[in-house]
C-alpha cells in the first residue's frame, strides 16, 4: 500500500533503499557489467533507476511553474517504454559503475532532500501540479524512489538465482 504521510514516505523510501543498496553491494566493477540473460545488467538498473528520480524533479519542477510536462518523457508515450529506456542505457553507455551508483546516491539524495523540506499537504493534499492524474506528489515521489528501489531490488536477486 503506498505511503500516506510524509513520514511514511520517508521511512518507506530509506527501507527500501537500505535494501537497494545492499543488493547492489554484491557487485563489483566487473560483474555489474556483465549481461543478464534479458541483455540487461547491474549498471543498467542503477542507472536507469537514477534517471528516473531525475525526471520525476523535472515533472514536479514543470508542474511548479504552471506547465503541462510530457510524461514520461518528450517523445514517449507510457507503451513506449522498452524504446525510451534503450536509448537511455545507450546515452549512459559510457559511464562506469562508479559514475551510475554516485548518480543514484546522489539523486536518492536530492529526493530525501526534498521530501525532508515538504509537508504531509504538499505531498499528500492533492494531485500533483503537472502530473496528469489523480496521483499526489507523494505518490509520485514513492513512485520514483522506493518502488522503484524496491523493483530494481527484486529484479536483482532474480537474476543472480539465475547464475
Amino acid at each position: 500500500m503506498p505511503a500516506q504521510s510524509k513520514e511514511q514516505l520517508i521511512k518507506v523510501t530509506q527501507s527500501e533503499w537500505q535494501k537497494f543498496t545492499a543488493m547492489i553491494g554484491r557487485f563489483d566493477p566487473e560483474t555489474a557489467m556483465q549481461l543478464f540473460d534479458d541483455g540487461l545488467c547491474p549498471k543498467h538498473i542503477v542507472g536507469h533507476r537514477a534517471h528516473w528520480i531525475d525526471l520525476f524533479f523535472t515533472w514536479y519542477e514543470a508542474g511548479q511553474r504552471g506547465e503541462h510536462p510530457v510524461i514520461p518523457a518528450d517523445g514517449y508515450k507510457w507503451n513506449q517504454l522498452p524504446e525510451y529506456n534503450a536509448e537511455l542505457r545507450k546515452a549512459q553507455g559510457d559511464l562506469s559503475w562508479e559514475e551510475v551508483c554516485a548518480m543514484l546516491e546522489g539523486q536518492h539524495a536530492r529526493l530525501l532532500q526534498f521530501l525532508n523540506g515538504q509537508s504531509d499537504g504538499a505531498l499528500y493534499g492533492g494531485p500533483m501540479p503537472g502530473g496528469g492524474n489523480k496521483w499526489t506528489t507523494g505518490r509520485w515521489a514513492e513512485a520514483a524512489g522506493a518502488s522503484h528501489y524496491r523493483s530494481a531490488a527484486k529484479y536483482l536477486r532474480a537474476q543472480l538465482r539465475k547464475r
